[in-house]
């Protein structure tokens, strides 16, 4: 006879996996028989079965006295009561609650139990439906109203009698608030999925349940009759009850449970039944993150609906990595429409029990990630550009992960050893995938052959793979230690060193490698970024000190003992000098120069500059003791790199942040057409008018030359047309200083007989040159590891390349800038490509976009003018052309065929007609704008029976394939709408009163679009352009028209047609009111003046810029030019036409523009949550003193609970930290509240607090006149998170009229609730 407690066990399922999809190690014998003891021993008070009314257990019964759960009957199962709010629909036998019109109305939505709950009954229910429409969410709680009597009101927080609710993470008690945080919690924040439960103890508290775990005590006296009630409010739609016969749902509240109990509950034996597995075998753990799933048997991970969400796909591997052993995955999936991709790793936290968060590098303990290609610990980037971007990866790259003996975390990419990433790692890490972003499916890669570590090389052994950045070079040992000065910073796997924030720091930046040099042993570098702020450059050497004893001073020659360095042209020995004049000065090297050091085995320094040895330095280093290689990250010396003569060099040698996204560049566009040169390589013939090049024998012979020079920024791209599989090898791209034609006169064919082979054998003339991934420059390899490897071209691929105006090479793939192959690049170079291998024929598909043709110039002033700086780079003389080129009529527009569902086209796809409804009426035009064209429509046709009319602007996502919403205001994402006298960004008004009403424009109104060329975007009205809507909207972008309201059809003008009809508009001078259409304002008629830009001649910005540039902050955290900075002087703020006073957030709130200061735009952390939540926050300002600046800006927001600065007044508790005192490490007492900080939507009420926005003495130093200076912050603040008020302090001058006194001063005390968004100067 089996005893009462085996017969409880038996109701758990025997085959969880069948039934549930989840490993049957999830519930074995051992985790049931701890979860039954955690019930019977009271740690839980949980109840798993609702008992029959009047049986169950007493307090102290132990699990031998329980009876036998009694299924229970319709009578006893908890179900929603049939009367309930208005809006609710009940389905299911009354088990699921869903609220009707979800989308238009957001309460009217209660439903109650059926009867009372009894005590320790649980009810229990789970969210099956959200709409991402309202704020706020569901509720949950009991009452003792009876639903037959009840009178249900619109939302149960109304209801002021016998009531307790938990809304968000608090209390409600009959409608008001009686404990704010209840729980760590908030019912706003739950996902689709999630279960809540509630229970009221025989001893009359009320508790709460999320996802199975107890949140405690929410109120010690509840009434011994209650009903259940749910409000299904705002997001909240669906819901279902929850009965705990449900094997699933009890599977899930179990796991959560396990979750709540210490780890050791979650060290599991396999069940009997799966002895027979491979238990070593490396799948991924069935827990996982709310939008992914596990597949064939554990080994792939997905995230069902990449295209609905790019986060919460966290998998975690089934056990713990093995020292040594390669975690290795292979993306099988990705969708193009987030930015981002995956993410991989480790942590120490066990999957069984870990709540998974929406992305793993939110969690804040015992994580190590690598994202894009830089490394995260804990939430926080410990290195910036390391490795590979991640997010350059395509379908098909594998990504893996290795923990070695040693305690170092290894990343691989394809295969390649990235280098180490972090040290001191423990051991017993799970490896974690990330399927963020793009990333929709990964597949765990079977790799036994694990690769050799950059460390494992050793001589003899060197069968690395062709694509490892040590083939092809002396595999080495040699890195930068992982000791250095506080300013330093080491990425790149131990290869790259630079100064952090090097514009305000010019030393305490001191590297040294990480072992002894050997006799004879060239350690060499090469210099990568400077900057011209400080005087004195790098200094190298070498000291017999040891990395672990040396206390790394200011700088190297600070060191009075075994030390020797080299310091502009002096040898220095323990810091005196021994020798001045050495051969070379570091002080005169520049960017891309290489210093190497050696000892011989005499005992003699030698150093080495680009290659050549500059001779002995000094001698007589000590023999018997070792040497370690030492560099000084000095004054305007920024970043180094050990080069190929001691290690491989990698992709993150770019002096650009690589983890920005870049904009694909696309093509073609219109202009005048890139051709090639007659000189080629003999085995390649022309067509198509030297627009198409073809390789015709061999595999090699196939050199091609671009026509003309290559501008600076000017892109010069081509398609692969067809491929020849029997050949290996790569393409070659590259820029050469050679002049076509120099190495022979063509022959029949065009051929240059002075040509060689290949593009790597070019070396009469300096060449730069990309194959596969490895930059050369004259033959010589330079890099390896860059960017998209050119072997795997397929047909179709485009490759382009651009010099920069930083003399830099960049290459193109598919539209993605790589980043910067090469720097140095000479000024006169033209574009080689080399047709070697698998790529038999290519053809341009670029245009040069710095010679437009008469057509495509817009009807303004600036096209008979020209624009201000132009200048003529053309050696042929005016109005001739070369022989071989040809004017070519810009591409036909017409509208894409993706288009809105109630739209139809005609006339060749000029036509856009919506045939149906007001909505759904979206069209876009299928080539990206060209600056300085203008793209015009005909509004053909409108229907008064509708209000409001079109609107027009441009998308900076392809939207080949994008999912158009009904009305454009819905687009979310990169789109610039002009509406109505609104301008919107995503959806959220950004200015008003620009132009005139749209929704007032008759028919026959010709609207246009143009590009200036700073991308600025200029809407036009029947030619008139009226100024810039929006500043630097990102390229390549694609001009949206909306046929919303009233109109019902447009048609696309042709260029040529748009030039006619603006000729006569041309000279906005010229034009009177009675020449513009009836109904448009008079405003139609103004415009700025041409290529108006106030802050090239604002003498204002100019001084308040200067003052910034003292405050010695790192330039990291603004927003690089042009987007920087904004004056909002008289003249500035009047030449644009900007309004007082505007309104943000959800809900708007208005707040006043910063007239009289100047912003200097903060960079935001597009990682941080709230980030993307800042559009939807209200604005404000906080009055700050200079000495605050750079605390405040490196702790990133305002009130972290320092309250000597940044709160409204000093505590009473915090005697020592008042206004009087410095402050700098004064903190509030641990168990103390942090400081209310103080805002306001009025920055002259913010800044005329002079104990927070004190004036400070300055004298320019450009005209050596004394100023005085104050500045503040510009924040984004979270709805709620608030509490208006009236000003708490005297001010200097009078308050804003314009705001209500009883609303000047907002105050919050919640961390997290504010957002920097920029620094504002103000001079005097």
């Amino acid at each position: 006879m089996p005893s009462q407690a085996q017969a409880q066990l038996d109701k758990f399922p025997n085959n969880l996996e069948s039934e549930n999809g989840f490993s049957g190690m999830e519930l074995s014998e051992v985790v049931s028989n701890a979860i039954l003891s955690a019930y019977n021993g009271g740690l839980l008070n949980v109840s798993l079965g609702s008992p029959p009314a009047g049986e169950g257990p007493g307090p102290g019964a132990s699990m031998s006295d329980l009876p036998a759960p009694t299924p229970l009957t319709s009578n006893d199962a908890l179900l929603f009561h049939e009367k309930c709010g208005t809006l609710i629909k009940l389905s299911n036998n009354n088990k699921t609650a869903e609220r009707r019109r979800p989308l238009d109305e957001f309460n009217n939505g209660v439903v109650m139990t059926n009867r009372p709950l009894r005590d320790n009954e649980m009810f229990e229910i789970r969210i099956d439906k959200l709409v991402d429409k309202w704020s706020g969410s569901i509720e949950i709680g009991v009452t003792t109203h009876n639903p037959n009597s009840l009178e249900y009101p619109a939302t149960m927080t109304n209801l002021r009698s016998g009531t307790i609710m938990m809304s968000g993470c608090g209390i409600l008690t009959n409608g008001k608030g009686t404990r704010r945080e209840y729980c760590e919690f908030s019912l706003d924040e739950l996902q689709e999925g999630d279960h809540i439960g509630l229970t009221r103890k025989a001893s009359s508290a009320l508790h709460f349940f999320i996802n199975g775990i107890d949140q405690g005590v929410a109120t010690s006296v509840t009434p011994p009759v209650v009903y259940g009630v749910v409000d299904l409010y705002g997001m909240a739609v669906k819901v279902t009850i929850v009965h705990n016969h449900n094997h699933s749902d009890r599977l899930r509240r179990n796991n959560a449970i396990l979750r709540a109990l210490s780890p050791e509950g979650a060290h599991r034996r396999p069940p009997p039944g799966l002895a027979h597995s491979e238990p070593d075998r490396l799948l991924f753990h069935p827990n996982c993150g709310q939008k992914a799933a596990i597949t064939h048997e554990g080994r792939t991970a997905l995230r069902p609906h990449a295209t609905d969400d790019f986060n919460h796909g966290v998998v975690l591997s089934s056990r713990a990595l093995r020292d040594g052993e390669l975690f290795q995955v292979r993306i099988d999936k990705m969708v193009d429409k987030w930015a981002g991709s995956i993410e991989i790793g480790v942590t120490t936290h066990n999957p069984a029990y870990l709540q998974l968060p929406s992305t793993m590098t939110n969690l804040r303990s015992g994580t190590w990630m690598m994202t894009g290609n830089g490394v995260m610990h804990n939430g926080t980037t410990i290195l910036d550009e390391y490795g590979h971007n991640l997010d350059r990866l395509k379908a098909g790259d594998t990504v893996g992960v290795v923990r070695r003996e040693d305690g170092t975390l290894h990343f691989f990419v394809n295969g390649v050893a990235q280098g180490p990433a972090a040290w001191n790692v423990p051991p017993g890490v799970y490896a974690v995938v990330d399927l963020y972003g793009q990333a929709a499916q990964a597949t765990i890669v079977d790799d036994s052959e694990l690769l050799p570590l950059p460390d494992d090389i050793s001589e003899g052994n060197n069968q690395l793979s062709p694509s490892s950045p040590s083939s092809g070079a002396g595999a080495t040992d040699l890195r930068f230690h992982q000791l250095h000065g506080s300013n330093a910073v080491i990425t790149n796997g131990g290869r790259t060193a630079l100064r952090h924030n090097c514009r305000s720091e010019f030393n305490d930046a001191i590297v040294i490698s990480n072992r002894a040099l050997r006799d004879g042993e060239l350690f060499e570098i090469v210099i990568q970024k400077m900057v011209d702020r400080w005087s004195g450059s790098i200094e190298a050497g070498v000291t017999a000190i040891r990395p672990e004893d040396l206390e790394f001073p200011n700088t190297m020659t600070d060191i009075d003992y075994d030390t020797w360095m080299l310091s502009g042209t002096a040898i220095m020995q323990d810091g005196n000098t021994m020798r001045n004049n050495y051969g070379c000065d570091l002080d005169s090297l520049g960017t891309g120069s290489r210093i190497g050091m050696m000892r011989t085995a005499k005992g003699d320094l030698h150093y080495f500059i680009n290659g050549q040895d500059q001779g002995p330095a000094c001698s007589g280093l000590p023999a018997g003791k070792e040497v370690y290689a030492v560099v000084d990250l000095y004054g305007q010396c920024v970043q180094v790199s050990i080069t190929s003569a001691t290690g491989p060099m990698d992709n993150s040698l770019s002096t650009s942040n690589a983890t920005e996204k870049s904009f694909p560049l696309h093509s073609p566009v219109a202009g005048v057409a890139h051709r090639f040169h007659s000189s080629c390589g003999k085995n390649v013939t022309f067509g198509e008018d030297g627009t198409r090049a073809m390789r015709v024998a061999g595999y090699a012979h196939g050199l091609v030359f671009s026509m003309k020079e290559l501008r600076t920024d000017e892109v010069f791209e081509v398609q692969v047309e067809e491929l020849d599989e029997k050949w290996a090898g790569s393409f070659k791209v590259g820029l050469t200083t050679l002049l076509p034609g120099d190495l022979g006169p063509g022959g029949g064919t065009g051929a240059g007989p002075g040509l060689p082979t290949s593009l790597p054998e070019l070396r009469s003339k300096t060449t730069w040159m990309v194959s596969g991934c490895e930059v050369r420059r004259n033959g010589q390899l330079q890099r390896m590891n860059y960017g998209r490897n050119l072997e795997r071209l397929g047909v179709g691929s485009r490759v382009g390349i651009r010099r920069g105006a930083d003399d830099t090479m960049h290459i193109l793939v598919d539209g993605e800038d790589m980043g910067p192959a090469a720097t140095g690049i000479a000024k006169n170079v033209w574009v080689v490509l080399d047709l070697y291998g698998r790529v038999k024929v290519i053809s341009i598909v670029s245009s040069s976009m710095l010679e437009e043709i008469e057509g495509t110039k817009p009807p303004s002033l600036s096209s008979d003018t020209g624009s201000e700086g132009e200048e003529d780079e053309d050696d042929e003389e005016p109005g001739t052309m070369g022989e071989n080129e040809a004017v070519v009529t810009p591409a036909a527009l017409e509208f894409l065929e993706n288009h809105g569902k109630n739209i139809l086209l005609s006339n060749g796809n000029l036509t856009a007609t919506r045939v149906a409804s007001y909505n759904q009426g979206i069209v876009v035009i299928n080539r990206p704008l060209v600056p300085q064209q203008l793209v015009q429509v005909r509004l053909d046709f409108l229907n008064r029976q509708w209000t409001s009319s079109l609107a027009l602007g441009v998308i900076a996502c392809p939207p080949e394939r994008l999912n158009f919403p009904a009305s454009a205001c819905a687009l979310k994402r990169a789109a610039w709408l002009l509406r109505g006298q609104g301008v919107f960004h995503n959806g959220l008004k950004i200015c008003e009163k620009y132009g005139p009403n749209l929704d007032t424009c008759p028919e026959g109104t010709v609207l246009g679009l143009r590009l200036d060329g700073s991308g600025g975007l200029h809407l036009y009205v029947n030619g008139v352009d009226q100024g810039v809507a929006v500043a630097e909207v990102p390229q390549p972008c694609h001009a949206l028209v909306d046929l919303y309201g009233q109109c019902e059809q447009v048609t696309i003008m042709s260029l040529e047609t748009g030039a006619a009809n603006g000729e006569g508009a041309g000279i906005q001078g010229d034009m009177e009111k009675a020449d513009v259409v009836d109904g448009i304002k008079e405003s139609v008629c103004w415009a700025p003046p041409p290529d108006a830009s106030p802050l090239k001649s604002c003498e204002y910005h100019a001084l308040c810029s200067r003052f910034q540039e003292l405050l010695l902050l790192p330039e990291d955290y603004f927003v690089p030019p042009p987007k920087r900075s904004l004056c909002y002087c008289e003249s500035c703020r009047k030449l644009r036409g900007d309004e007082a006073h505007r309104r943000r957030g959800e809900p708007p709130q208005e707040y006043a523009l910063p007239f009289g200061w100047c912003r200097f735009n903060l960079r935001v952390n597009p990682r941080l949550e709230t980030a993307a939540l800042s559009k939807k926050w209200h604005m404000a300002y906080h009055g700050s003193s200079v000495g605050a600046v750079r605390r405040v800006l490196d702790r990133g927001e305002l009130g972290a609970g320092s309250a000597s600065i940044l709160s409204c007044r000093p505590l009473k508790a915090e005697p020592g930290c008042g206004y009087g005192e410095s402050g700098e490490n004064c903190v509030p007492p641990r168990e103390e509240q942090p400081p209310p900080v103080l805002l306001s939507p009025s920055l002259r009420h913010a800044a005329g607090i002079d104990a927070l926005a004190s004036k400070v003495q300055f004298r320019d130093p450009k005209s050596q006149r004394p100023y005085q200076a104050q500045v503040a912050f510009q924040v984004c603040v979270r709805p709620g998170s608030y509490t208006p008020g009236p000003p708490s302090t005297a001010l200097g001058g009078p308050p804003d009229p314009h705001f209500s006194p009883a609303e000047l001063e907002w105050v919050t005390k919640e961390k997290g609730a504010t957002l920097l968004y920029a620094l504002l100067v103000r001079v005097e």
